[in-house]
């Protein structure tokens, strides 16, 4: 079949982005809408079928048994049929392409005129001003990464957003079992973690959950934890889909068992061997292995794209072709040969029998062959004796052994083999650039992603990590969701993306840009026994993981969505009505916060200014709902008072200031700190001032994990709750050109250890960036700034994007065009100062800094 000629590619510098013709459910930034709340009746029916299993409940497998794995005894209801299914908000909206732009500088070589890359701004559409109608109206796909519990985002994605059965692929990378094992990070840009020690306790508290193996009921929590996330994953699968979970031999064995209950056996796939290291001393025999199990959705339906490997000339190849075809004639590899394969000279190959079971007419004529006759004896020829036979003959590809005739079969009729289930060229190496401490190595996903999905489908993780599922699938042209409750993963990943670049891969339909369509691939001839003996043109092989590269074209991740189960809007608490169990649920969460203050404190990040309360009591006042106390670095007794915000939404200004009134007017407390989950702009971290004295009012992160459950609450050693920095932001203003420039000069954050506000060096700022025409509730990343890593990193990544820079400028020649990069914006890129806005009276600039913790403050300036 010839293949659909592929019209030129205008030559361009611009960097591309893939997009997709998929649409979904536009998220919005204000309040969840009245009119999305979910029929409780259709819920609880949906939800409960995910626990229906045909499989078991037929008695077909047995079922794997734990304590507390069903939360009513007898009424077989899984713990999340509680889950108050909520809806998810945007936080921020990111494009990467128009970012780069900024770092970019075109112009005609010979009037030297400076042009714009892009000549369109950041334009808002029409939808984010409905945010309460964005169930009618839809808008085109955009990438999700969401700051979340697993469980809690994957059944909003299934009941809010009607995902199910739209994901092709689920790649599952959750702890690996149950001991504290130290594979979590305390900081974006330090990967350093040691046991035992206070300076690298974690200081992000909802990293327990996902990186520090800590579980309430040990391994019952544990099978818990995947069982919930595994039902929603198989609900949220394509019938052709497949799940994939990453594991060690630790509890493989459990989670085989678990999937096979969830999928049913008969659906899984493959126990893929990943080789992670290639040596480790043990006591014992040493683990340089991982398990993927893989199940199907339904393995009669499922979606499977073969990939392929270079054949290795060793010993395990050469035992099967032990022949080799030279000047002199074919013989059998000397012992030599066998043993030093690089020594072989000439044409590998080996002999295969051409009888087969399959009867037909004259499959039992006698043949001859140099001069004596064959017969196929109890079975029949493979091919025709009177055609098939004959062109083998004539193409010197028979070859007599003993009282039959074989096929010549060559090692380069199809130079490629499969790959099995053992990968044993996995192994971290020093080649790929690791940012997290759990790192998986991008091949292990990519082969993953190019065996069961296509250009244009959706992959889901619900164990972002570092980002890597993300970024490969963005790399091959999928459509990606992940999420996770920490952030410096989230953080690490969305750097990551917003400043990748991958190689541009020619669609197959370039004239539509329908990446459903797929890529341009490379084939290769497959000669077989058939092509050979009928004289037809070989086969040949799709190689997935070889599309064929557009040099010409710089490629940057699409855009993509940052967000987060909490409503952005604040709503007073007047106007919130909540029935009986939500007030008795929020009760629950209220005693955990309280019983979490006690065991872990409230952490800022830096070393010895943790504060573990001694006691923390009830109070009846809704402003200000409990007081604690704790003891400072002189031994003496403190008082602080709590705000205690929603669970899902934001603690707005109003709220904070009815706290600071009561404080003001009890005078009797040093601190007043403010929890929740997101918080209004407007407020700030500032001293109060009373007749009786001074007390500092202090936002503290709760953290996601307490929204989980199973996990061990009373470790010690788990921050649930991190104090946010104030950072000093300053406003530069040039008359003479009518612009602006925003400054970020620092970090200050109370410590409650040594009563002080620490002003904090700003390196320990991460990054920073800018909405420089902010509506009040759309953050649109405009800029960003890195600040807190090695300026070396960049150097690196800036000689990458210069290479494919002038490699595009090389092709572009005939148009006397060329692309270079703005010394300017690059020398900016690196610090603390933001491009030039033109200084529009009015316009409002929102800036978020996000510190090496991952913690972020937002505040708004009006110029």
């Amino acid at each position: 079949m010839p293949k659909k000629p592929i019209p030129p590619t205008p030559a361009t510098a611009d960097p591309a982005a893939y997009t997709h013709q998929d649409r979904r459910p536009y998220i919005p930034a204000g309040t969840e809408a009245g009119a999305e709340q979910l029929n409780p009746k259709v819920q609880a029916h949906t939800l409960r079928e995910l626990d229906k299993n045909p499989i078991v409940h037929r008695g077909q497998d047995p079922e794997l048994q734990w304590l507390g794995k069903y939360a009513h005894e007898g009424d077989h209801q899984p713990d999340y049929l509680r889950l108050d299914i909520r809806s998810l908000y945007r936080h921020e909206h990111i494009r990467p392409q128009e970012l780069m732009a900024r770092l970019y500088r075109e112009r005609l070589a010979e009037a030297n005129a400076q042009l714009g890359l892009f000549g369109q701004d950041y334009q808002t559409v029409d939808e984010l001003d409905k945010p309460l109608s964005y169930y009618q109206h839809h808008a085109a796909w955009e990438n999700h990464l969401i700051l979340g519990d697993s469980l809690a985002v994957m059944t909003s994605l299934l009941e809010r957003e009607g995902l199910g059965q739209k994901v092709q692929m689920v790649y599952l990378d959750p702890p690996y079992g149950i001991k504290y094992g130290s594979n979590w990070q305390i900081k974006l840009n330090n990967r350093t973690v040691q046991d035992g020690k206070d300076e690298h306790l974690s200081s992000e508290p909802e990293q327990i959950k996902a990186f520090r193996d800590t579980w309430e009921l040990g391994i019952h929590s544990y099978l818990s934890y995947l069982r919930d996330r595994l039902l929603v994953a198989r609900e949220l699968l394509t019938e052709s889909g497949s799940c994939f979970v990453q594991i060690s031999d630790e509890n493989v064995h459990l989670v085989r068992s678990l999937m096979d209950e969830i999928f049913g056996s008969s659906n899984f796939v493959s126990l893929i061997t990943v080789k992670k290291t290639s040596a480790r001393s043990a006591e014992l025999l040493a683990g340089i292995s991982d398990y993927l199990v893989w199940y199907a959705k339904s393995r009669d339906a499922i979606k499977f794209r073969p990939i392929y490997k270079d054949r290795e000339i060793n010993r395990e190849i050469l035992a099967q072709y032990s022949f080799v075809e030279t000047e002199q004639g074919r013989r059998r590899l000397t012992k030599e040969e066998y043993n030093d394969p690089g020594s072989i000279a000439g044409k590998l190959f080996r002999p295969v029998i051409l009888t087969s079971e399959k009867g037909y007419s004259k499959g039992k004529d006698l043949f001859e062959f140099e001069g004596k006759l064959y017969g196929p004896g109890s079975r029949f020829w493979s091919t025709s004796p009177d055609k098939g036979l004959p062109n083998l003959v004539r193409k010197k590809r028979l070859m007599a052994q003993g009282n039959s005739i074989n096929l010549v079969r060559y090692l380069d009729d199809f130079p490629l083999m499969p790959i099995a289930d053992l990968w044993d060229d996995t192994a971290s190496g020093g080649g790929e650039d690791k940012r997290y401490v759990v790192q998986t190595t991008q091949k292990v996903i990519q082969r993953c992603i190019l065996m069961t999905t296509d250009p244009g489908d959706l992959v889901l993780d619900p164990t972002c990590g570092s980002g890597t599922t993300a970024y490969v699938a963005e790399q091959w042209g999928r459509r990606w969701i992940t999420m996770d409750t920490s952030r410096i993963a989230l953080n690490i990943a969305k750097t990551r993306l917003m400043t990748a670049s991958f190689p541009y891969y020619r669609l197959y339909d370039e004239a539509s840009q329908d990446l459903r369509q797929g890529f341009v691939y490379r084939e290769v001839p497959h000669i077989t026994l058939k092509s050979l003996a009928n004289d037809e043109p070989p086969a040949t092989e799709k190689l997935y993981d070889q599309p064929e590269e557009d040099k010409k074209r710089l490629r940057v991740a699409g855009p993509f969505t940052v967000e987060t189960l909490q409503s952005l809007n604040p709503v007073p608490p007047e106007e919130l009505e909540a029935p009986k169990q939500e007030l008795e649920s929020h009760a629950q969460f209220e005693a955990r916060v309280f019983a979490g203050l006690t065991a872990s404190g409230i952490r800022n990040g830096a070393k010895n200014e943790q504060a573990v309360f001694l006691r923390v009591e009830r109070r009846a006042s809704p402003a200000l709902p409990a007081e604690g106390y704790w003891r400072d670095a002189d031994g003496r007794e403190r008082k602080a008072y709590f705000l205690l915000g929603p669970r899902f939404g934001t603690v707005s200004k109003s709220q904070v200031n009815d706290a600071v009134k009561e404080c003001r007017q009890l005078g009797d407390a040093d601190w007043l700190v403010v929890l929740g989950f997101a918080f209004d702009d407007a407020i700030e971290n500032r001293a109060q001032t009373t007749s009786a004295g001074t007390f500092q009012v202090t936002r503290a992160r709760i953290g996601e994990d307490l929204l989980q459950e199973g996990l061990l609450k009373k470790d010690k050693k788990a921050a649930s709750f991190v104090t946010i920095g104030e950072p000093e932001i300053g406003l530069l203003r040039d008359a003479a050109t009518g612009s602006a420039t925003v400054e970020v000069r620092g970090l200050d954050i109370w410590d409650p250890i040594n009563n002080r506000l620490a002003a904090r060096s700003v390196e320990d700022i991460a990054y920073w960036m800018l909405d420089d025409d902010y509506d009040g509730s759309n953050f649109l990343v405009r800029q960003v700034f890195f600040c807190g890593g090695e300026k070396s990193e960049f150097r690196k990544w800036r000689q990458k994007l210069d290479l494919q820079a002038s490699a595009s400028a090389k092709q572009r020649a005939e148009q006397t065009l060329r692309i270079e990069l703005d010394e300017d914006a690059w020398e900016r890129l690196y610090g603390f100062q933001s491009h030039p806005i033109e200084a529009r009276p009015g316009r409002r600039v929102a800036v978020r800094v996000i510190s090496q913790f991952g913690e972020e403050s937002t505040q708004v300036l009006t110029l």
